[in-house]
């Protein structure tokens, strides 16, 4: 149940960057949702951020303990990708609610365990594909839904960053690498852009000697769809910048840059290009971490579905692990026919202004 004030009760579980730079600072722009814990295996984290937030901190292995308190309604889970299960799947078991950062897992069995889970108990679970919230995404699926560049023909994206070779995203192998770390950006964008899901995969990695990275570097993949579409896009742990992705239909052409990003003076804005004439549509800078965070509460709290639900976290992992085999094995992977009837709405469109950033208590920047 919430809290006197209506609102969902939150406890963060794990204290890294994308917690205390944006998910945390985030939740005090909405009205719906509070904090009342923290999770974390660093004593010192989680003294430090109890403070500053006013909760009650938790090492992991009182996890148990915090689901069983009544203290909290849901937890948002933003653990490295591996641990997701270890977390989210207990909470759901107990009927608490779970926010889970993408990639929804380390694996696609542990993914689709943990989709069993919230069938199972009832307890809502929803990914944090926080564009599905953005103001200036929806913007460009409502241009798309109203064939502003008539049929949607193919999509193409880069997505780089130089990441710090010690961090640990860059050395533990592909499940923590670009692919499910960035790549499910472009992956979940063009399914949700084409509305329909990739029936082939084709995939290339590449590794930069010097760089001592524990996975690839690089990796180029085509998802092929049916009707004769497709996509391609590069992601990257070795490269400059860059953040950019293009829909060219029939009749015209949709192109953001940036379009995966958050963050200080980050608006998602794009150019529509038709009959030889382009237009500039720009949207506000929003915290995108308040939005997805007050919508979910919203479902919560209407007792509804949310729409980036665990079916929308699985088909993006199917994609994953068939990037996984077709690097492995050199060759392109089938797909099953898949169909999802549910996808991004207006609806879901949530405007916060941008959290100021507290310093940082013993977490390192994505890029290390």
């Amino acid at each position: 149940m919430p809290n006197s004030n209506g609102q969902i009760r939150y406890a963060v579980v794990g204290g890294g960057w994308i917690s205390q730079g944006a998910f945390m600072p985030g939740v005090g722009q909405t009205s719906n949702s509070v904090m009342t814990a923290i999770v974390t295996g660093d004593p010192e984290k989680a003294r430090a951020l109890g403070e500053r937030y006013d909760i009650r901190p938790y090492g992991y292995d009182k996890y148990d303990a915090l689901l069983a308190s009544g203290d909290i309604d849901a937890v948002y889970v933003a653990t490295p990708n591996f641990r997701h299960r270890e977390f989210a799947e207990p909470a759901l078991k107990a009927g608490i609610h779970v926010l889970l950062e993408k990639p929804m897992a380390g694996s696609l069995a542990d993914a689709e365990a943990i989709e069993a889970s919230a069938r199972a108990s009832g307890a809502r679970l929803m990914l944090a594909y926080r564009l599905h919230s953005e103001p200036g995404t929806q913007a460009i699926l409502a241009a798309i839904r109203a064939g502003e560049i008539g049929t949607p023909r193919f999509f193409t994206a880069t997505f780089a960053q130089n990441v710090d070779a010690a961090n640990h995203r860059a050395q533990n192998g592909f499940w923590a690498g670009p692919i499910p770390d960035m790549g499910a950006y472009p992956i979940n964008a063009v399914r949700n852009f084409f509305e329909a899901e990739p029936i082939s995969v084709t995939a290339v990695a590449s590794k930069v000697p010097e760089r001592g990275l524990g996975c690839a570097d690089t990796v180029s993949v085509i998802l092929s769809f049916t009707e004769g579409r497709a996509a391609s896009f590069t992601v990257s742990y070795s490269g400059d910048s860059v953040d950019r992705l293009h829909v060219v239909g029939s009749e015209g052409i949709i192109e953001a840059n940036p379009a995966f990003g958050f963050g200080e003076g980050v608006s998602i804005d794009f150019r529509l290009t038709r009959g030889g004439k382009t237009e500039e549509r720009t949207h506000p800078v929003v915290d995108q971490f308040a939005g997805e965070t007050a919508y979910f509460s919203d479902c919560i709290l209407e007792d509804r579905e949310p729409e980036p639900n665990g079916e929308e976290g699985v088909l993006d992992m199917i994609v994953i692990e068939a990037i996984e085999r077709a690097l492995e094995t050199g060759q392109p992977q089938a797909l099953e026919p898949r169909n999802r009837q549910r996808r991004m709405g207006k609806d879901q469109v949530r405007d916060f202004p941008l959290a100021d950033v507290p310093d940082f208590v013993n977490a390192a920047t994505p890029t290390g």
